[in-house]
């Protein structure tokens, strides 16, 4: 079990910030702000920041977890400096979709999940990204989203990337 996680003042503050936009009897809905300010914070949601936000919210700690497990923009464990998700639904499989991220691993060198030794990248799987018309699609970050991802061009944004890392961009 992990030990369990005190909120610093400043993350309370910010927590109070969110919470007030809502009713009172409606606090939990806070919850998907209280998760990324956590993860900025700290770079992933721990099960013990899951224990302290549901403490804060009034709510079950099942109830944060499901909403961590639920959504690929909140990282359960320490990522890479940037983070990739590929997305490999259906219908981006039937556009090459997986072939993409089968690309993008073995270029790199690691598994789906994984991230390289160098901590530089990790590649994730992604359900629906909503874009599937533009496939093969990923998104760098969270933040970014990227169309139309032959090897080529994933080839031209892991050079990008890797350099990145290397000058601690």
């Amino acid at each position: 079990m992990n030990a369990p996680l005190t909120l610093s003042d400043a993350t309370r503050a910010r927590f109070d910030r969110e919470v007030a936009k809502y009713p009172p009897e409606q606090k939990q809905s806070a919850v998907m702000a209280c998760l990324s300010i956590v993860q900025q914070e700290q770079g992933h949601v721990s099960h013990a920041a899951e224990v302290a936000i549901a403490d804060y919210l009034g709510m079950a700690p099942v109830a944060v977890q499901e909403v961590t497990t639920f959504y690929n923009m909140y990282n359960q464990k320490p990522v890479g400096q940037y983070k990739l998700n590929v997305c490999t639904n259906l219908p981006c499989q039937l556009r090459g979709g997986q072939d993409a991220l089968e690309h993008v691993c073995q270029r790199l060198g690691v598994h789906k999940g994984e991230t390289t030794a160098d901590g530089a990248i990790t590649v994730q799987e992604s359900e629906c990204l909503g874009a599937c018309a533009d496939a093969p699609v990923l998104l760098v970050n969270d933040r970014q989203m990227l169309s139309y991802m032959s090897h080529d061009k994933l080839d031209r944004l892991l050079d990008k990337l890797q350099g990145a890392a290397k000058k601690g961009a």
